[in-house]
């Protein structure tokens, strides 16, 4: 009888758990949770980018573009950092199981369908570039959105979000450049021509 009574007891919390969620997801966000949410949300984003920035610079063999990936995985990983610091001084508390499941995103994101089982395909550093560069667009989004918090939210300084917009541009501008390098160099690679 007492093993009846501890699985009933069990259903009846885990459906308390289960209406308690659905509750709480019916009622509408204030400012503060939307914008909990959205931020969160970037900083997964940039956790990602961080990962990746990283793989990347230590995976190229021309020692110029490795030390211009290292640079450019460092400004990501202060970026990324400048987030974490705005979200204090917003009061946003960091939700950790969505920086665990991007961290986990960028490890799975290697297994993909590249030409190779094992090692990097050709395709591999244009479509990471590609991938970074999206980030970058995405975060570059994000400090926009933050601008426009600004003109209502003393705690945000704009001369701070004017700087990493600023810095945003100029990753998206060395992106795009090494990209087009990447996709010369695969095309080349393709075509049989040095």
């Amino acid at each position: 009888m007492n093993k009846i009574a501890h699985q009933q007891a069990r259903w009846q919390d885990a459906r308390s758990w289960a209406e308690a969620t659905l509750a709480r997801a019916r009622t509408p966000q204030s400012r503060q949770g939307l914008l909990g949410i959205y931020l969160n949300d970037h900083l997964a984003g940039a956790t990602g980018g961080v990962a990746l920035a990283h793989r990347m610079a230590g995976s190229h063999h021309d020692p110029a573009q490795r030390m211009t990936l290292q640079r450019l995985a460092a400004d990501i990983a202060h970026d990324r950092r400048s987030l974490l610091d705005l979200m204090a001084v917003l009061e946003v508390p960091v939700r950790h199981y969505k920086i665990s499941a991007a961290w986990a995103a960028e490890k799975a994101a290697r297994l993909k369908l590249n030409g190779r089982l094992l090692g990097r395909s050709p395709l591999s550093s244009l479509e990471e570039l590609e991938m970074l560069r999206l980030g970058v667009e995405g975060k570059a989004a994000g400090w926009r959105t933050l601008q426009e918090l600004a003109g209502t939210d003393t705690r945000l300084n704009r001369t701070n979000l004017n700087e990493l917009m600023a810095r945003a541009r100029q990753q998206a501008g060395l992106l795009e450049e090494l990209r087009v390098q990447a996709a010369a160099h695969l095309i080349g690679a393709e075509s049989g021509t040095p």
